[in-house]
């Protein structure tokens, strides 16, 4: 169920997928295939043969989805990042001839991101609002509103836990030294978790600001007062 403080009718249900439809491709349109593809590619060929020959098929393929991007003449960003990133990964899996070591470089992101969330809860700045500012460049002083801010709070507070448990299960499986186990679970921790959280978030965040009853982004702008017509669109 929705949630909603009235029942929604198959117009407004349309409408609202095809928002959250807009906010995710806002969010993760583009660097897709360039994290999941090397990665598994990895593991899967780990299995059969050494991490010399893992590492290599997984940089050649990164290299790959890259020369796809440029004949495309795709933003390029992405896909650099993701071939630094296996680089990254497979040089210290093949120094220390350790396979489930190429999985490190995404432990270490989810302690920072734990870390972030924490460190931006205990200063009143929640990880939601600045994430969201990023994003789309609203005014930053809106989001820190009594009437607003709570909603942002919430949310940060729910992934700073989701970073938790992400970073308990990554650590436990690395210390049990599975690849293949590590690579499902990342790739599932990965996007299919990003999607579901963005969804959820999206919708929470939009039924709290109408909760909070504070003005929207245009609203607070414009200096308008009260009744307000609050955030409707984006979060």
């Amino acid at each position: 169920m929705l949630l909603t403080d009235s029942p929604i009718g198959a117009d407004d249900l349309k409408t609202r997928i095809k928002e959250i439809s807009e906010e995710l491709k806002l969010v993760i349109s583009g660097k897709t295939f360039d994290a999941l593809l090397p990665p598994l590619l990895f593991a899967i060929v780990n299995g059969r043969y050494q991490v010399t020959v893992a590492s290599i098929l997984a940089i050649a393929l990164a290299v790959l989805l890259g020369i796809i991007r440029l004949a495309r003449k795709q933003p390029l960003r992405y896909a650099v990042g993701g071939l630094v990133g296996v680089m990254v990964a497979s040089g210290i899996a093949y120094f220390s001839n350790n396979a489930a070591n190429y999985y490190l470089p995404r432990i270490a992101t989810s302690a920072l991101l734990v870390l972030a969330a924490l460190v931006s809860l205990i200063l009143g700045k929640p990880m939601a609002a600045l994430t969201s500012h990023l994003t789309r460049g609203w005014d930053l002083d809106w989001y820190w509103r009594k009437d607003v801010k709570p909603a942002y709070q919430e949310v940060t507070v729910v992934w700073f836990l989701s970073f938790v448990m992400r970073l308990a299960l990554q650590v436990i499986l690395y210390r049990r030294g599975d690849v293949v186990e590590l690579a499902w679970t990342n790739t599932l921790l990965g996007l299919p978790v990003t999607i579901v959280g963005l969804i959820l978030s999206y919708l929470y965040g939009i039924w709290r600001l109408r909760n909070l009853k504070g003005p929207s982004v245009e609203e607070h702008r414009e200096g308008k007062l009260q009744p307000w017509e609050g955030q409707t669109r984006g979060f």
